[in-house]
This record gives C-alpha cells, structure tokens and sequence, in this order.
C-alpha cells in the first residue's frame, strides 16, 4: 500500500548496521531521493569486521562502479582477485581467450580498508545521516507493520520511525529477531581459521584456493602486500587443532600442493576463526522490513561470497524500493519484487553452499566439471564464471558445457591410456 506523507515519520528508511550492506544500500537508496538513516552500534567510524574472506566477487563489481568506488579502491590498493584453483585433476588456470576480453574481476581488499572507506562514502552522501553508537533494542509496530525502531543511543533512549526498517546488521540480525523472521539453519561440517602475512610470495603473483576434497584452504593477496591464508578442514581434524592451533595451522598450509612459503613470512595477526560457522536463510522481507547481506543470507565462508551478496542485496533493495519508500508507491509490491530477485539470484548457490558444508566429497558432475575444467581453458573460463557468481547453477552445469566436458575428458582417456591406468579413476 502507498504510505501517506503525513504518518510522522522521521527518516523514509532506517538502516541497522553500517558495514557493507548498510552503507551501500544508504548511498543507493538516498541517490535516488530517500532520506536515510544508517545506525551503526559501534562508536568508532573505522570499526571493521574481522572474521572475513576479505574477497569482493566479481559479480559485485556492477555495484562497486555504481556506488563510485572503483578509483578509491584501487588508490587503496585493492588487488584484482584473479585465482588458480587446485584439485586433484590438477590446476585450473582460469584465462582470457586470446582473442577475448580479459575475464571479470572484483577485488581483494581487508575490511580493515574497505569498511571505513565505503561507510566515509556513506556519511558524506546528501540524504544519509550516519548514527555511530545507535544500537537497535527493539522495533515500532502499529496493526502488525513496522514504523520504526528504538535505538539505545549515546543520548539515551531514542524512537526513529520510517516507512522502511532494513536490517543489515549480520547472521545475528537483531532486526530479524524483533520481527520473528524464522532463519532456517544448515550445520557446517568444515571449521575454519585464518592469519594475515607479509612478503608472502604466490605463484603468479594471485589468489590460490584448494579442493582437497573435503578440506579446503585458500591464500588472496590482499591491499598493502598482506595476504590472507585460511584453512578450511574437516571437523575429524578439530581435536588436533584445539590441541596446538598454531602448530596444526602451520602444518596444514605446509603440506598444501606448492604450498605458500609460511615459515619465512612475515605473520601480522593472530590465527584466528571459528569451530562452528551454521549456514542459515530467512525470507528476506516483512511487512515494513527488509534483510540484506547476511541478515538475509549467510552462506558457507570457504567459496568467499558474503561481501559481493552484501552489495547485490543492497543494490536489488534500493532499485525496488526507492519509488515506494519515499511514498510515491505500493511498498508492500516492492518488497514482494525484492524479496523474489534475492530469491531468484541466489537460492541456487546457496543450495549447492549447503550441500558442500555436509562435508561430502565431490559428486559426478563436480568431478565431471572439476576434471574437465583442469584439461581445458574454455571450460576453466566457464568455471571462473560460476565461481564469481556471474551465471547460476543451471548455467554452469546446461547440456552444453555437460557435452564438452564429457569430451574432454575421454579425449583425455584416450591420450593417457598407454602410459596411466586409469580403470579405477574419477573423470
């Protein structure tokens, strides 16, 4: 329904949380004429969120043009997130065709970076009033909708009402829970811990992630010469972790396939992540309630998706609410538009996220595709366009690229049969 003018409402949106989806969806959203206002519990305004991939997906890049970013980014130091990826097939080496353009690409940037640069953006955009140390404690509800929030404030005590509340305040949402959004959650069968290092050399020069099928490691090169090593194992090689972290982390990388040279780098942070990391999802809307980023989605850490999610989930909020949430049209309709976008995009990848986290090892197709895309560059380039979130899962396994691989991978039979018995083989 069209929400009149005069209902006393302070701001047209109120935005909980002003890490990446929040501060993307202020300046998307107050660029299109909506008077915003982006709560952040934390006081300081560099504030960052440690525990991350610190990867920006390709497919993210449309929104990082559109918010302006690109040129700071890179001022910053951002690295291009180009990859090889190990399997047990080999390599694959995604590359450009010869005659083709260069392949997509985002970024590699530590929040410790990007977090305060994007949340500056935010608080310098006309209509975006940035609240730092404005904690959400509970929500404005009339006849079932919500109007608003309450908010625990340096001042006290504060009511904000707005046509729209939009939680983009983590797995955790508080939003989500004062609106009794259900989150469906799938356990992890993998742990992870992660360590930033210096003047660690990587072959290329680019990020590296490792199918070990089912443990999973990965190095990025990341903004300032610092790389970001992560191990992703097993939940049998937790007693063994608790036990001595550091000395099962460095082992762990040691003993990757041309593993990064961790003893004669420089370690900046401590080891540090979690034995329990759940996927979950929510239906990302509510009467007067919108989800995004995490809030909505939290998909398994070690594919690297959390931030690009963060901005397409803003981005898709702001392009179907704008209209309606400055009271010029059904904001009901809009969120029903937004909620079946996020759905569309990305219920696909993270059905596949969830399968994975049981900790299985790779199933026919996967072996078929991994197998193929390590013989063949056309098939390494259509992996790399599924890894970035650039086509979905239908795209990635149609009949076509399901016909190719096939053929490549008798072709390699054939090729390698005098030499190598291959009866007892995967693809």
């Amino acid at each position: 329904m069209t929400m009149p003018e005069s209902a006393g409402y302070d701001y047209d949106v109120v935005i909980s949380g002003a890490g990446l989806a929040g501060s993307a969806a202020a300046i998307l959203l107050a660029r299109r004429g909506v008077r915003v206002a982006l709560l952040e519990r934390r006081s300081d305004p560099e504030a960052y969120k440690v525990l991350c991939t610190h990867s920006l997906q390709a497919s993210a890049y449309p929104v990082l043009d559109e918010l302006g970013l690109i040129p700071a980014l890179e001022e910053a130091g951002a690295v291009r997130n180009e990859a090889r990826w190990y399997t047990r097939w080999g390599w694959i080496e995604p590359r450009a065709a010869p005659a083709g353009p260069e392949l997509p690409y985002a970024y590699n940037i530590r929040r410790s970076t990007l977090d305060p640069l994007i949340r500056s953006h935010a608080a310098q955009t006309p209509g975006v009033d940035l609240l730092l140390g404005h904690h959400v404690t509970g929500l404005v509800r009339e006849a079932g909708r919500t109007l608003g929030v309450r908010a625990s404030t340096p001042q006290g005590e504060r009511e904000i009402r707005a046509r729209l509340v939009v939680g983009a305040d983590g797995k955790d949402s508080a939003v989500a829970q004062y609106t009794g959004v259900p989150a469906r959650r799938y356990e992890n069968a993998r742990f992870g811990y992660l360590a930033h290092f210096r003047n660690l050399p990587l072959h290329g020069g680019i990020g590296h992630t490792w199918f070990l099928d089912p443990d999973m490691a990965y190095a990025f090169p990341n903004d300032d010469g610092v790389t970001v090593i992560a191990v992703l194992p097993g939940k049998k090689r937790l007693p063994a972790f608790r036990d001595d972290l550091e000395g099962s982390f460095f082992a762990f990388v040691r003993a990757l396939p041309e593993a990064p040279p961790i003893d004669s780098a420089e370690r900046l942070t401590k080891i540090i992540g979690t034995v329990n990391y759940p996927l979950h999802s929510r239906k990302p809307t509510a009467p007067g309630v919108a989800l995004i980023g995490d809030a909505a989605l939290t998909s398994d850490p070690l594919w690297g998706v959390g931030c690009g999610w963060a901005l397409q989930s803003a981005q898709w909020l702001a392009e179907a609410v704008a209209s309606a949430a400055t009271g010029r049209g059904d904001l009901n309709r809009s969120l029903v538009a937004y909620a079946r976008r996020h759905r569309r995009r990305l219920r696909g990848h993270h059905y596949l996220a969830v399968d994975f986290a049981t900790g299985r090892p790779f199933n026919p197709l996967e072996r078929l595709m991994f197998s193929a895309a390590a013989r063949d560059e056309s098939l390494a380039r259509h992996m790399y366009l599924f890894a970035s979130r650039l086509i979905g899962p239908l795209r990635f396994l149609n009949p076509v690229a399901l016909a190719k691989a096939s053929a490549v991978n008798i072709r390699h039979r054939g090729a390698a049969a005098p030499t190598a018995h291959l009866s007892n083989t995967a693809p």
